[in-house]
């Protein structure tokens, strides 16, 4: 009735599969709100129906604007440090910005979404799990995720952390810069887990001969290394001296204005300290039934005032945006 876009989400009626992804989504995103964090306006729960209403991203999934869509320009190398910093701002949030903290457990190319902006927004908390995330702190369960981005010590312990996602996200880097899925069964055996051959290529300095070529020319070589260098602890593994997703956002951030040319100080090692904080619930409303869908139209979709314009200073100042 206003002209507001939505997404739906509907499970097969009846089935009662996904319940538990689906009560964990309201869960979650009733909790929080955030810029790069996708919204949930509503929902719907009775006679056997399952349905999410979502904001809608009309850029689609990161993957296909890298490289699973022949209709989509392409996009740019500050585009894809742009969007990547967002993506990294909204986990970021997750992990500490959020009460108790929360851990995505599924984070990958698809579930990281493209507004008309190409604004980046993470997306699908369905098997996400809350808890404390201090330095040691873990959550047991069984593994979850999608393979090719699992952290090779989740999938050992079975024990969800932070670093759970950093290495995650550390796959998303690698699909940033070469435009090619986390698995490829078609290449050669070594070439087929993206993760490990993107190590393998760094260590023998192969890195820039395999960049996705569309952008081959345009990246400064000390933001490539400074994002390689990025992806790499992103990718170790070894927990007890893992990259936090605060210490991604801020290489990141470096990487970006190495290429705009204008660093004028050294890193130091966590931007998070200087966190802001700012209180804003989101207006989720429950839809009483299937045929009152309709009345997503009238709802307004609340926007966090967060402007990205310190980013065009030499670092752009850390945003937790807190939900209590």
């Amino acid at each position: 009735k206003n002209g507001i876009s939505v997404a739906v989400k509907r499970s097969e009626p009846g089935s009662g599969q996904g319940l538990p992804e689906f009560q964990t989504e309201i869960m979650v995103l009733s909790k929080i709100r955030h810029r790069h964090l996708v919204s949930l306006i509503g929902y719907c729960d009775e006679r056997y129906e399952m349905i999410l209403v979502y904001e809608y991203m009309e850029k689609g999934t990161l993957r296909d604007n890298l490289y699973n869509s022949t209709n989509m320009p392409c996009l740019t190398w500050k585009q894809r440090l742009e969007i990547c910093i967002g993506a990294a701002r909204g986990l970021h949030y997750l992990h500490k910005g959020a009460t108790g903290g929360i851990i995505h457990r599924d984070v990958k190319s698809t579930n990281i979404l493209l507004d008309e902006n190409l604004v980046a927004k993470v997306a699908d908390f369905g098997l996400s799990r809350t808890g404390p995330l201090h330095q040691h702190s873990y959550v047991i369960t069984g593994v979850k995720g999608t393979f090719g981005y699992l952290d090779p010590e989740y999938f050992r312990s079975h024990s969800s952390t932070e670093k759970s996602d950093v290495y995650s996200f550390g796959v998303v880097l690698l699909e940033v810069l070469w435009s090619r899925p986390a698995i490829d069964p078609s290449l050669p055996r070594k070439q087929v887990n993206l993760a490990e051959w993107g190590l393998l290529c760094k260590d023998k300095g192969m890195l820039e001969d395999i960049i996705d070529n569309s952008i081959k020319g345009q990246i400064d070589p000390n933001s490539l290394r400074k994002f390689s260098e990025t992806v790499e602890k992103c990718l170790q593994d070894d927990g007890c001296d893992s990259h936090k997703m605060g210490d991604v956002l801020w290489d990141l951030e470096y990487a970006l204005q190495l290429q705009r040319g204008a660093i004028h100080r050294e890193p130091h090692e966590d931007s998070s300290s200087s966190a802001s904080v700012s209180i804003q619930l989101p207006n989720i409303r429950r839809l009483p039934s299937l045929s009152t869908l309709s009345e997503v139209d009238d709802m307004s979709i609340g926007r966090l005032d967060e402007s990205d314009s310190a980013a065009d200073s030499v670092f752009s100042q850390l945003k937790i945006d807190d939900a209590r």
